[in-house]
């Protein structure tokens, strides 16, 4: 007769733990860090289609590592939530504190109940009206939250530049400064070569921006995100048109077409 094969509860989390680690550091690093007009969302991506940074809601985004079709899903999820509990009470009621918790009981029951636990890294970020009233929280796989401040790097070898990162980030930092900032984190090489230099084609990149009336996600691409590496300042983009209407009609009537990655 043979013995059943066992495994020690501490054991079985270690080996989880490991699993998921290890997948979420081969991924491509992303920066989220707050500057004096809101919040910034850098990643290495040269996907054009596949995107890590989304919007979820009028002032909240969303930043993930590792497996695509995991983090996707979340995203999604997190979507549906805001919407509904929006539509429910109030606009005003969807907060990325919610969201987060949301994500940290979904990413939780995962890690403790599932053979494989999620293999992902999560940033909800939500932009205050006023500077030093945003809101940053980082979920791991296991479903730990953690309230971060000024700037959070997840994915990839964060250790390494995490030190220098939050050394060299400051509150009165504008659009320019702190994405030069985020780049020379995410410029090391992963093999260990010389460090590289990303261009704007390698690039995925979005703002909170505190100063617009409703929905404040914008994406920076072509000759906008250009100008901004180059030290300028982004070409003003005007609401769009049916913003409002589809708001006040309920946003469970339909998402945006910009929230639809």
């Amino acid at each position: 007769m043979s013995m059943p094969f066992y495994v020690s509860p501490e054991q079985l989390i270690r080996d989880k733990a490991d699993y998921a680690r290890k997948g979420i550091s081969r991924g491509r690093s992303v920066v989220v860090a707050e500057y004096a007009g809101g919040i910034a969302f850098v990643a290495e991506n040269p996907s054009r289609a596949l995107h890590k940074i989304s919007e979820i809601y009028d002032r909240i985004g969303f930043a993930a590592v590792g497996k695509y079709n995991e983090f996707e899903n979340l995203r999604v999820a997190g979507v549906r939530y805001a919407d509904l509990r929006g539509y429910s009470y109030d606009r005003t009621d969807v907060t990325a504190r919610g969201l987060a918790n949301a994500y940290a009981q979904s990413l939780g029951a995962v890690f403790t109940s599932e053979p494989k636990p999620l293999e992902v890294e999560v940033v909800v970020a939500q932009v205050g009206l006023e500077p030093g009233t945003d809101q940053l929280y980082r979920l791991t796989y296991d479903g730990s939250v953690a309230e971060e401040h000024g700037v959070v790097i997840i994915g990839g070898q964060t250790e390494a530049v995490a030190g220098p990162l939050r050394e060299g980030w400051r509150a009165d930092l504008d659009l320019p400064g702190v994405l030069s900032l985020a780049l020379a984190a995410l410029s090391p090489d992963p093999a260990g070569g010389p460090a590289r230099t990303l261009s704007a084609d390698q690039l995925e990149v979005a703002v909170l921006e505190r100063a617009r009336p409703r929905r404040t996600f914008r994406r920076l691409e072509g000759a906008a995100l250009q100008a901004v590496l180059d030290g300028g300042a982004p070409a003003a983009e005007p609401e769009p048109a049916t913003a409002d209407a589809v708001a006040d009609a309920g946003s469970h009537s339909g998402l945006p077409s910009d929230r639809v990655d």
